[in-house]
């Protein structure tokens, strides 16, 4: 069985993604990061959706927080919803970048053909790092700068979500049965979903749209 590794945030998307890797049979391994975000409980989410489907191996990357983001910095306060900038300040530097470059390492060294990655760019927050440029770009780095690129086997980057809308997204997860019961979107990571960050707008009016009722709850 071909194996695929799936960034897995505790969230809405990129729990989906897990449903799809796992549908489509591969072997799946998880990555997740505890990057000094002020949202714990995704991670708390991970161990709990890693358990649901019985995830063989989840590894948790404790990474250095350099700053300048609404969702680690305790003196930016992450803003209620107000419609979205080209880049809002809950905006984490080169986090993809980051992480794809973890899960890079991570296949090779398990000799996985695959990385999933819930980035999307219909309805999201204006993140440059989520967009098909970027991951268009970050495989040519795959291709030329890892040895199964060069022996021409590149670990090849997964976006399944990257041109549906949230609604669509929920949808897929509802026929996939994912624990979306069990994931955070809240940028504030409180005991219940604050309902006005973007990512808790963003959330709900997916939900609304997909006519599905959230399971998860808000203040």
């Amino acid at each position: 069985m071909s194996k695929a590794v799936v960034l897995l945030s505790g969230g809405l998307d990129s729990t989906t993604c897990l449903s799809i890797a796992i549908k489509e049979g591969y072997d799946v391994y998880t990555l997740s990061f505890d990057y000094g975000q002020k949202n714990n409980k995704e991670i708390l989410c991970t161990q709990e959706i890693v358990k649901y489907y019985s995830i063989k191996e989840h590894k948790i990357i404790k990474v250095g927080n350099v700053g300048g983001s609404a969702l680690t910095n305790d003196d930016i306060e992450v803003p209620d919803y107000q419609g979205l900038p080209n880049i809002p300040v809950t905006y984490v530097p080169a986090r993809n970048i980051i992480f794809l470059s973890y899960a890079v390492g991570y296949a090779e060294v398990i000799g996985a053909e695959a990385i999933y990655i819930g980035v999307n760019a219909v309805d999201y927050s204006g993140y440059p790092d989520c967009t098909p440029e970027f991951i268009e770009a970050f495989q040519e780095v795959v291709k030329v700068g890892t040895k199964a690129g060069i022996n021409g086997r590149p670990v090849k980057i997964l976006t399944p979500l990257m041109n549906l809308s949230k609604a669509e997204i929920i949808k897929l997860a509802c026929e996939n049965n994912a624990p979306l019961h069990l994931t955070s979107s809240c940028y504030r990571g409180g005991d219940k979903a604050c309902g006005v960050c973007d990512s808790c707008v963003l959330r709900l009016k997916g939900f609304k749209e997909a006519g599905i009722v959230d399971p998860v709850e808000y203040v």
